[in-house]
């Protein structure tokens, strides 16, 4: 019995044990895991560098965490900080980045045969106009004898008269002084030779007929009334007198014009003037004829062009069949452009591309090509030379190859991150150094003359003055104190310094002129402030690589300038006087580095 209660009893010990171990075990493995998992965080923690937030169409948005754009909402990326480039005119983007910005591309231009112009057609140019008397049919007519009008048969715009048709009677003092000397001439015409015959000439000269010569001569009594006959057929557009006026010889009393064959008028922007020519085809409608559709062609291209409405007129002309058409209508016509340009091997120059790749400035417009066998999508900024635009294509004569890729959608944001990343721009050509390579610069100043570092200090003290100009923000005076600096550069003497520095300071030169000339020609201070961001970057390569005579220079840093992207800057003393936002935040920045 006892045997069996040890037996027992050592049963439920082993149970408990197992028990115990069973939920011991699961427990120490939570444990386990989640030191682990804690270290991972840890080390993951440790490895993981600070990420950078931006938006693809806005890029100019930076934040140091995941959220919403607040200009347009879309959902922020990643900032690719590794898309630096040594060239300014190719933009590298991130797969995400293109994607959300919904770039689309499009491949330009097709084959030729050798020895052909290439001849675009098919492209519809629209115009409106007006349909207009012909000016070679509008006739005044006028009175030939000064008077009273007794009677007028004409007496609303719009009347019909025909040639030779009675249109007023005038009472004349002179016609009847002038055909009584006719009588007195006539009676002395045997004594006074020639005296009958002058008479006759001047009533000859007032249209009165041999008829009526002859018919004062017989009665030999003076008239004092003469009608008057339509000397043109036509309708009345413009009456001009009423009965009972009084008029003088030569003066007009309707003008006439015939709708038999008229004028058509017709606006054409001076982007299509390339593609119009003189016996171009144009169909046209107009609301009061809508089920017909009329054809005719260009007869004349008006040599000037009106300056507000940037249009220039052409003409068409047409016969008025039926008299349907009547001046004054209101027409919408259709030109089918021909655009044909070619180079002295006969072969093709001109390509159409769509009109929305092109990022219009002039005659020098931009578009942005994708670039073939690239890790990444990148865009290389070209200018293209518009020859016209007609419709949704744009005919360009250089800038693109037949067979590239532009972009066609997108074209917008590409050019907004290409300013933001001091790339060329629309707003930006001249881009000569990049960011990226600021911290690159050899080391010229043992083998830099003094007379060159003295010059440059010449141009450091111009670079100040404009430096303080934006400290004030005053547009004005940085205009003004960028065309000093310009002129200071001009007086820079490159000659001697030789070899490669000399190269190295025509390549910061050229980055110096341009956005100084950038600041001179924009009344924008925020826009200048972006100028001048560049020219203090080329200006510190200078110095770096040259060294200067003088007093020490600071090289400031801001690193809230253009949203978070930061800025330099030289000045004279330490103490901190921010050109990129003046009042607002005055003393925001550093001093990086000492020139002495």
């Amino acid at each position: 019995m006892k045997n069996i209660k040890l037996i027992i009893a050592s049963l439920l010990i082993l149970i408990g044990g197992i028990a115990i171990g069973w939920f011991v075990k699961p427990t120490a493995h939570i444990d386990s895991t989640a030191t682990h998992a804690h270290d991972a965080s840890s080390t993951m923690a440790t490895d993981t560098k600070e990420e950078i937030w931006t938006c693809s169409m806005h890029p100019q948005v930076r934040q140091n965490e995941f959220g919403l754009c607040p200009i347009c909402e879309m959902d922020l990326i990643p900032l690719d900080t590794d898309m630096s480039n040594d060239d300014p005119t190719i933009l590298k983007m991130t797969n995400a980045t293109a994607k959300l910005a919904q770039i689309e591309t499009t491949i330009i231009g097709g084959s030729s045969k050798a020895g052909e112009a290439d001849v675009i057609t098919g492209q519809t140019i629209q115009v409106d106009g007006t349909v207009e008397m012909d000016e070679r049919s509008v006739n005044s007519q006028a009175t030939h004898v000064s008077g009273r009008i007794e009677s007028l048969l004409v007496n609303f715009e719009g009347d019909y008269v025909k040639e030779g048709q009675k249109i007023a009677t005038i009472y004349s003092t002179e016609l009847l002084s002038a055909s009584q000397e006719l009588i007195t001439a006539a009676k002395f015409d045997n004594k006074v030779q020639g005296l009958k015959d002058a008479s006759i000439q001047k009533l000859k000269n007032w249209k009165i007929s041999d008829a009526q010569i002859q018919q004062i001569l017989d009665s030999g009594k003076a008239i004092e009334t003469i009608d008057i006959y339509a000397d043109h057929s036509g309708y009345v557009l413009q009456k001009k007198v009423s009965q009972g006026d009084y008029v003088r010889q030569g003066q007009a009393l309707f003008t006439v014009g015939r709708t038999g064959r008229l004028w058509l008028i017709f606006n054409v922007f001076e982007s299509d003037l390339a593609n119009i020519r003189k016996g171009q085809s144009i169909s046209f409608k107009t609301p009061s004829v809508p089920d017909k559709l009329y054809k005719t062609k260009v007869s004349y291209i008006d040599p000037l062009l009106n300056s507000a409405s940037r249009t220039a007129s052409i003409r068409a002309e047409i016969n008025n069949t039926g008299n349907k058409l009547k001046p004054g209508m209101l027409i919408e016509g259709e030109i089918i452009a021909t655009s044909e340009r070619s180079n002295k091997d006969g072969k093709s120059t001109s390509i159409a591309i769509p009109s929305s790749a092109v990022l219009w400035t002039g005659d020098k417009s931009v578009v942005y090509v994708k670039l073939e066998d690239t890790e990444v999508p990148s865009y290389q900024f070209r200018e293209v030379s518009v020859l016209s635009k007609s419709g949704s294509q744009t005919i360009i004569s250089s800038g693109v190859k037949r067979g590239e890729e532009i972009v066609t959608h997108g074209a917008f944001s590409v050019d907004a991150a290409a300013q933001l990343t001091n790339n060329m721009s629309m707003m930006n050509r001249d881009v000569t150094i990049k960011k990226d390579k600021i911290d690159k610069v050899p080391n010229y100043q043992d083998e830099t003359p003094q007379a060159f570092k003295q010059q440059l200090n010449q141009v450091a003290n111009g670079y100040i003055e404009l430096k303080d100009a934006f400290v004030a923000t005053d547009a004005s005076q940085a205009m003004g104190k960028a065309t000093a600096l310009k002129d200071l550069y001009e007086k820079v003497d490159m000659a001697i310094v030789k070899g490669d520095a000399h190269l190295y300071w025509m390549d910061q030169l050229n980055s110096l002129t341009a956005h100084t000339q950038n600041i001179i020609e924009s009344e924008d201070v925020e826009y200048q402030r972006k100028q001048f961001g560049f020219i203090s970057d080329a200006l510190i390569n200078a110095i770096s690589a040259f060294g200067t005579e003088g007093n020490a220079l600071y090289v400031q840093h801001c690193p809230m300038a253009f949203s978070n992207e930061g800025a330099d800057w030289i000045a004279t003393e330490e103490q901190i006087q921010n050109p990129y936002f003046g009042d607002k935040m005055m003393k925001c920045g550093i001093v990086k580095k000492t020139f002495k």
